[in-house]
């Protein structure tokens, strides 16, 4: 399998395409005045201590103040306490709720630490604190917090308060016992103080990769330290670490050995790419270039069709068969058809090679569209159990490629297979679509026949309802408007003579479907 990631920038969007084989498989988007602080480290002041709460409100220079439990606050280490050293609590401290701020505190759970971990022991009001976001600010709601500091870099994940070494839990055997030891003879090699976590792409990489990524994690913490330090003692909040962008975090987190080729089509971030690339990526250097041509860069690769694509209920198969994929509230639900393909010497073995086929189509569109949750695979019924068998084994290995933890259930006599697939980020119909105004986000409207009903009904109520009005007039969409003119003629013709009274119809395709309204005159 060959990879290409295809970086395509403008003034309002970043997007990431990772194709794999030329086909794109992943999409990832980062919209500029959508850009989210979660990952940020400011050096904040402490506005308000709520002892009743175990919570604290912090001035991190966003529109509202920043929520801190103290369930997010690190264990006491006084040689690498984040904070710095608390005053007694001042009695005159106003410590009232602020309303403003109700909803979000009462959201944190009940916790009643030991005396020397309750938070008026540990802040006061004005107070600089070093802090990490790791929630967004959502309406009301101020971004939360924690100074338990964590930094990423392409395979670990360094603690700096932390005490232990942990491994992905998608990494299993021996190899998770070779990162333990490799991880923890490195740490005491370089006296790195602290905690270390192996992400999922440290699986099989060798000592020397995971040594320079340890260095890179000093360095960056080391300059972490520093910037707090030169942080003028008069400012109220200081940004002193930003995570990196999204061009960069898909050079840190997406390349492999299996990477081709990086192609970006704006020169200025190509810049930066390469000169990020050198110093912590080598690997990719070389193959970095930047895409002059002048048709777009998505368009030659065919990604802007397959982004469409994506947002459709249906996705077919080259067989002719088909998958139709639902997202809903509590899961994501796919159902596979064998539509026009008939190519198999038997029922069986149509149904069995439609399958087969889907696992690919499946395991592509997960990570396409990030589903995540819970996703029922129905599959056609197969008879024979070897075929089931291979039908299941052929989608846990195209999952494999998935960077997303999932777990699979046996296929059920049903053909149904349950599984799950961790949530990562919003999936790409949240991201790029909102509810349908016409159908409310339902997925379907009345038909234009319902609704003449519906008027006829409203025309006999009206008519009960007011005194003698000299005629109605129905103003409805197009379509329902056409019907009532043509196959319901008839009907109005005798609501006419019924009511006693003319019915005028007027289009107006300010309308939906579902709407209308009848005047009175």
């Amino acid at each position: 399998m060959t990879e290409e990631l295809l970086i395509n920038i403008s003034p309002s969007e970043s997007r990431v395409a990772v194709l794999e084989d030329g086909i794109l498989n992943e999409i990832f988007i980062e919209r500029h005045s959508k850009l989210g602080s979660v990952g940020n480290i400011y050096l904040g002041t402490v506005v308000r201590v709520l002892p009743g709460m175990q919570a604290a409100f912090i001035d991190i220079g966003q529109s509202r103040t920043a929520f801190l439990h103290v369930n997010d606050m690190q264990t006491l280490r006084p040689k690498l306490s984040a904070i710095e050293p608390p005053k007694p609590q001042n009695p005159a401290i106003d410590n009232t709720l602020d309303p403003d701020t109700t909803t979000l505190a009462m959201t944190t759970s009940t916790y009643q630490p030991p005396p020397s971990e309750l938070i008026e022991n540990r802040l006061y009001e004005g107070q600089r604190i070093l802090v990490q976001v790791i929630k967004d600010q959502l309406g009301s709601k101020g971004a939360r917090l924690t100074t338990d500091v964590s930094l990423p870099s392409r395979y670990l994940v360094y603690l700096p308060y932390g005490e232990h070494i942990g491994i992905s839990q998608r990494i299993d055997g021996d190899e998770r016992e070779r990162l333990k030891t490799q991880l923890g003879e490195l740490m005491h090699q370089v006296n790195l103080q602290g905690g270390l976590i192996a992400r999922t792409a440290a699986e099989n990489i060798p000592q020397s990769k995971l040594e320079e990524d340890i260095y890179y994690l000093l360095q960056l913490w080391r300059m972490v330290q520093a910037r707090r330090e030169q942080t003028p003692t008069h400012r109220r909040f200081e940004l002193i670490y930003q995570d990196l962008s999204l061009p960069l975090r898909a050079i840190r987190d997406l390349i492999g050995e299996q990477t081709e080729r990086v192609t970006v089509d704006n020169a200025r971030v190509f810049d930066a790419i390469r000169h990020f690339a050198k110093e912590f990526v080598p690997l990719i250097y070389p193959r970095i270039q930047l895409y002059e041509g002048e048709q777009a860069l998505f368009d030659v690769h065919r990604v802007e069709d397959d982004l469409k694509d994506a947002l459709n209920r249906r996705v077919n198969l080259k067989s002719g068969g088909y998958l139709i994929i639902d997202q809903t509230e509590a899961m994501t639900t796919i159902d596979v058809n064998t539509g026009s393909f008939v190519g198999g010497r038997s029922l069986e073995d149509t149904v069995y090679k439609t399958n087969l086929e889907a696992t690919h189509a499946i395991a592509r569109q997960l990570r396409l569209r990030n589903l995540g949750g819970i996703i029922i695979l129905d599959f056609i019924d197969m008879q024979e159990q070897q075929h089931r068998d291979e039908v299941l084994a052929s989608l846990q290995e195209q999952l494999k490629r998935d960077y997303a933890k999932t777990n699979i259930s046996e296929v059920s006599a049903l053909g149904l297979i349950e599984m799950t697939r961790k949530r990562t980020r919003e999936s790409l119909q949240q991201q790029l679509c909102e509810p349908c105004p016409t159908c409310g986000g339902k997925g379907f409207v009345k038909s234009a026949e319902t609704v003449c009903l519906e008027i006829f009904r409203e025309l006999m109520r009206c008519a009960r309802t007011y005194n003698a009005p000299k005629k109605f007039t129905v103003v409805a969409n197009s379509g329902v408007i056409d019907l009532l003119e043509t196959i319901e003629a008839d009907t109005v013709a005798e609501m006419e003579y019924l009511l006693g009274r003319p019915i005028n119809l007027e289009s107006d395709n300010r309308f939906n479907q579902e709407q209308y309204d009848i005047l009175l005159d």
